[in-house]
């Protein structure tokens, strides 16, 4: 059976409003070029017809893997989150034992990963070194500058 991707519900609807982007607004807007190149004759010596052919397909391409996409999201839904140890959704607010630093992370599904806001891929290797433990427990967690210990200070939705 395909994977499922797991997602929020805001991110379910980025998806969501991506492909009607993609499907009402860049798919006529391809559609006239192709229409406007075939207008100015010759298409076996038609760089803009040819171009806009290439367009096309990549757009439908991208159109097929988010449609694929959409189909195999399943919403994770926050409320049934539990806080005990971290999972998927917790915010959680990690101290770096070498340094002392503190930060928050939220763990979220891949496709809503954004470094900048605090939001890291499950799939990291800090939330893969994260998810199971308590608050209190001590990791060593190993990144590609070395390992760093890290001690977990809160869970929190």
């Amino acid at each position: 059976m395909s994977d499922i991707i797991y997602v929020t519900l805001e991110g379910l609807q980025k998806l969501k409003d991506e492909l009607d982007q993609l499907r009402n607004i860049e798919r006529p807007s391809i559609s006239r070029q192709i229409a406007e190149a075939r207008d100015k004759g010759d298409l076996s010596e038609n760089a803009e017809y040819s171009a806009a052919k290439e367009a096309q397909g990549m757009l439908e391409m991208k159109i097929s893997k988010l449609e694929d996409i959409v189909a195999k999201s399943r919403v994770l839904d926050g409320s049934k989150i539990d806080t005990s140890s971290v999972r998927i959704l917790n915010k959680v607010k990690i101290m770096n034992r070498s340094n002392n630093s503190v930060m928050e992370y939220q763990l979220v599904p891949e496709s809503e990963a954004n470094f900048k806001i605090g939001k890291i891929a499950v799939s990291s290797p800090i939330a893969q070194g994260l998810i199971g433990k308590k608050v209190g427990d001590l990791v060593n967690i190993k990144v590609p500058s070395g390992v760093i210990p890290f001690e977990i200070i809160a869970i929190s939705l």
